[in-house]
This record gives C-alpha cells, structure tokens and sequence, in this order.
C-alpha cells in the first residue's frame, strides 16, 4: 500500500480485513430455476452501476459461482483498473472473479465501503499489487494483509455517503444531458445521410457492389506474418495491436463481421486486416471511397443480419447489396457536402466528450476529498 496520508482528528487507518468479511461460499448450479447471476460485465465501470442485467436460467450457469447477500458489496478482482464495485441490491450469485465484501455494520457503513473501493488511492494501489501478467488479478494476500481503510465514526462515514450522492446526483444529470447531445447528433447524421441518400435514389442508376467494389477477407492475426511491421493492424473495433494479418490498400472501408456490424470505419492507409472484418475497396474508376464510406454509414447491416445471436455478416450477403451509384462529379459533391457537416458535427461531439470527461474527473476528485475528510 502507498504511504498512508495524514487523517482528520478522529478518524483512523484500520485494516480492510479487520472491518469487513469476505464471503467464500461456492455454489454449481444444475436445475431449471431463475438465478440472479452477476458477472464482472453486468457491473459499470467507476459508477457502481448494474447494466444489461437480466436473470439466469440455471441449466445456462456453467462453472461454479460464489454467493452474496443484499448489501454486500461486490469488488471485481480481475483487471481492477476497470473499477467494478456494486452494492447488492438483492442476495444472488456470482462469477468468482468477484469478491463479496460483508461490512462489520457495527464499524463501516457499506456504501462508504463502495465508494472507498472506487476511489482513486484504492484503484492505483490495487493495479501495484496484481498477479498474472495477461489477466491480472487484486491478490487476496493483499488484501488482508496490506489494504488499510480510512474510517471516521458511522455518523460521519453517513454523512459523507450521503454529501457524496447528492453531488454526484447532478454530476450525473449532466453527464447523462452531454451523453444525450452526443446521441442527438449522431441521430442528426443519420437523418441528413437518409435525405441525402434517398434523393440520390430517386435520380440515378443503382448498382450491385460485386461490380464496383472488392471485399477482402481478414486472416487469423497468426496466420500471416509482417516482417516489416510498417502497417497498422485494423479490425472492426478500431485499430488493433497484433503484428500480423492481411494487407489492404489504402482508402478502405471496413465493416465489422460479427458483433459490431453497423458502425463502418474508413482508413486512408495500407493496413493488415484482421479476420473481425472485411475490407471493403472500391473500384476508383466508377465509386469514390468516401461516398463508399458514406453510404456503409446509411446503409443499415443489420438487415443482412441472419443470426439469432451474435449479429454477422457474410461476404456473400455484402456482394448483393444494391447502392445508387451517380457520375464520380455528383459523387464528389456529396462527398464534400457530408464532410463539412461531418466535421461539424464531430467537433460538437469532440466538446461534449470533453466535458463528460471534465465531470468523470470532478467525481473522481470529490471521491478524494471525501476519504481526507475534506468534503
């Protein structure tokens, strides 16, 4: 643990183990019932919040889970650099990558103890004392042993608690209004390329992209091997880190083959290709990249989607699709067209970004003062 700061007249550095009781009892499950099964994914990063979470059918609960009680407080061991800490709301069960902390009531008030494990000073020592280089987990040696608490008495542990959610009550508010205003003008592109493109339609010929375009498949990142190591790797999550896959031109478009599927990347540059997506080229001769790129971007994946699960594309499906296809002239006119509404609209995003990151920040800072006794 770092050097333990200076504490406000009356409180005290008490060890973790000796205010809380970590629960360690294992359950397998076999049966048809309804589960309330948490994974580290169901627990938000930073707010302690539950998301995408629904109740479990037994049968689907594969490995064994550790069990927790209503007002425990679940702290995921794995990579804690991401920060996963929820008070239950209800008794359930849980991967066993998630610790159940039981508050001594009589000593610790158990949202003071959720948000203490979200604070900056417990996370940074935390990712100091992992073990496991590829999946590093918070070690349970550390945390008996060297984890140390900073503890006013219960009155004042709750009004910190409660100081703390009204704060971060309007802290949310606006984070959430920046968050609507980044949506809105995503919706915003979408409705100028929907206008855009629907003109289009109504004026000029239509063409098959197996005649204008060539879809280049993606390699396992084991299977081809770059010696120089001069490109970027792409997939359809971004750029990626792996130094090897498949090589494709420059002024490419890619689309995502599973899971994200309807969010196209455009990149100007030779790039190795990676099997999560397609690389799509365009024939220069009669299809611009950019007005390729644009409409991927009106274009909607998902009703090439034919899985019941995962959403997927197949090459085949993607040769099929039907674009208008005006003289590179007109082309080149909505190309500019979106692209200065493009950019304006990503600096209205770049702004909002900003100020949710300034806000994340503030909580972050709040949460610091809190636990010095300066809130």
């Amino acid at each position: 643990m770092s050097e333990l700061y200076e504490l406000p007249d009356g409180w005290e550095w008490k060890k973790l183990i000796e205010t809380i009781r970590i629960a360690n009892k294992t359950i397998n499950i076999n049966d048809n019932k309804k589960y309330n099964c948490i994974g580290l994914e169901h627990i938000e990063s930073n707010t302690g919040k539950l998301v995408d979470f629904q109740t479990s059918d037994g049968l689907s609960i594969k490995s064994s889970k550790v069990v927790f009680e209503k007002n425990m407080v679940l702290y995921g061991k794995l990579r804690p650099y991401l920060n996963k800490v929820w008070r239950a709301e209800f008794s359930g069960i849980a991967t066993t990558e998630i610790l159940p902390f039981e508050p001594l009531l009589k000593i610790l008030n158990s949202n003071y103890l959720a948000n203490y494990l979200r604070s900056n000073f417990f996370v940074e020592n935390a990712i100091k004392n992992t073990s496991g280089a590829r999946m590093p987990r918070v070690t349970t040696k550390y945390l008996k042993n060297e984890v140390f608490i900073p503890l006013p008495s219960l009155q004042e542990q709750k009004r910190i608690v409660s100081k703390l959610d009204t704060l971060f009550e309007k802290i949310d508010k606006s984070i959430a209004l920046h968050q609507k205003n980044m949506d809105e003008a995503d919706v915003f592109m979408g409705s100028v390329l929907n206008d855009v493109f629907g003109e289009l339609e109504e004026k000029y010929k239509k063409q098959v992209w197996s005649e204008v375009l060539k879809i280049k498949n993606g390699k396992h990142y084991k299977d081809v091997i770059d010696e120089n190591g001069q490109y970027p790797i792409y997939g359809s999550g971004g750029i990626m880190n792996y130094a090897n896959d498949y090589l494709c031109n420059e002024d490419t478009v890619i689309i995502g083959r599973k899971g994200t599927i309807n969010n196209p990347l455009f990149v100007k540059e030779k790039f190795w290709n990676i099997d999560t997506a397609f690389g799509i080229e365009a024939n220069k001769d009669v299809l611009l990249p950019m007005f390729l790129f644009y409409f991927s971007k009106y274009f909607n994946f998902l009703d090439l989607n034919k899985s019941t699960t995962l959403p997927s594309l197949a090459k085949t499906h993607l040769l099929k699709i039907i674009m208008v296809l005006p003289p590179l002239n007109i082309q080149q006119k909505v190309v500019t067209y979106l692209d200065e509404i493009s950019q304006k609209i990503e600096k209205i995003k770049s702004v909002q970004k900003e100020k949710m990151q300034n806000l994340v920040a503030l909580k972050a800072s709040i949460l610091d003062q809190a636990f010095r006794g300066e809130l």
